[in-house]
């Protein structure tokens, strides 16, 4: 029997500890990576201290996985022993639904997410399906590749959907672990850039990453001055806004697109949506497809996400980093 190790939470807002599991025998579909580097995004956190609701412990978290196929299930074909791959939300897609058959695998409502339900990847190796798994292209930078397969593609993913056009004024709220990757991305997408931010530390660190303007998010004169002004906006953060504010800075059609989990309702007054036939809309991680074009768009335009590298035997304190909002701008654990 050969167990893998990993590091797991056993309650609420616990440490975390070693933990051994037996992933029993690989199945024809599967495939067996060994984990090299695994980014900690904010969702794990939510998972491990159940802010989500009740989850079954014990937790192994990590979803921003990059390492090498280690095993290949006897159906798989496309993935070979020794290939570099991402890990991203998803562990697996049914194929079969009408999602799965229109390359929407992301939307399939019998996916199994990575970390709920499912030992995910802060342990040595981590199992998927093999439909969930991407093949990185040569030339991207494998120490901050693990972000991008969960924040890199909930930002990009929108820019696919919804047809954003160069020409757009796009306006990112929340320039944090989602919003510094947006910023890179809209930039090199053509669009105008404008960063909403509360904190003036961040400005000229937001401009250059992307940004071609910067507002005040605490400012509501600033924001009212800006009417009119954006054909889409995607908020990134998870605390409650004045909507309504934000939606009078779109243009007739604009849209107010939200990418991040904020957990109270959305209190905005339909009036601000009709007058001016705009949309509000939200998106999750995109498809391995969607990952996989993101991945290539990176490299072209030598976008990475900022981190911060720990050592996987210092989890906890990376884990405490990310609770603490104070990473700068994701954290990142290596073997």
């Amino acid at each position: 029997m050969v167990m893998i190790k990993a590091y797991a939470a056993f309650e609420p807002k616990g440490e975390l500890k070693p933990f051994e599991y037996d992933p029993g025998p690989l199945a024809n579909d599967e495939v067996e990576i060994d984990v090299s580097y695994c980014g900690i995004c904010h969702s794990d956190v939510s998972v491990i201290d159940a802010e989500w609701g009740e989850m079954p412990y014990p937790v192994v978290a990590g979803h921003e996985v990059v390492g090498k196929i280690a095993k290949t299930g006897s159906s798989v074909s496309h993935l070979k022993i020794g290939q570099v791959v991402g890990l991203g939300w998803h562990a697996g897609y049914c194929g079969t639904c009408h999602p799965c058959q229109s390359g929407d695998n992301n939307l399939c409502g019998t996916a199994t997410a990575t970390i709920i339900g499912h030992y995910g990847g802060f342990a040595e190796q981590v199992r998927a399906k093999a439909n969930s798994v991407v093949a990185i292209p040569a030339g991207i930078d494998l120490e901050s590749a693990g972000p991008l397969f969960c924040g890199g593609v909930t930002v990009f993913n929108p820019l696919v959907q919804f047809d954003v056009k160069p020409t757009d004024k796009v306006a990112v709220i929340g320039i944090g672990g989602l919003g510094h990757m947006a910023l890179q991305f809209l930039n090199a997408w053509g669009c105008e850039v404008t960063a909403f931010t509360s904190s003036d530390a961040k400005r000229d660190e937001a401009l250059s990453m992307g940004a071609h303007d910067t507002l005040n998010s605490r400012d509501a004169d600033a924001i009212a001055g800006a009417a009119g002004r954006f054909d889409f906006i995607i908020s990134t953060v998870n605390v409650k806004l004045d909507w309504n504010l934000y939606l009078g800075t779109l243009q007739p059609k604009g849209r107010l697109h939200f990418v991040g989990a904020t957990l109270e309702p959305l209190d905005i007054g339909v009036f601000g949506l009709i007058g001016g036939q705009r949309s509000i809309s939200g998106s999750p991680v995109g498809s391995p497809s969607t990952m996989l074009q993101m991945l290539e768009f990176a490299k072209l335009h030598s976008i990475k996400p900022v981190i911060e590298m720990y050592e996987f035997a210092d989890i906890n304190e990376a884990l405490d980093r990310v609770r603490s909002g104070k990473a700068h701008y994701r954290v990142v654990l290596k073997s």
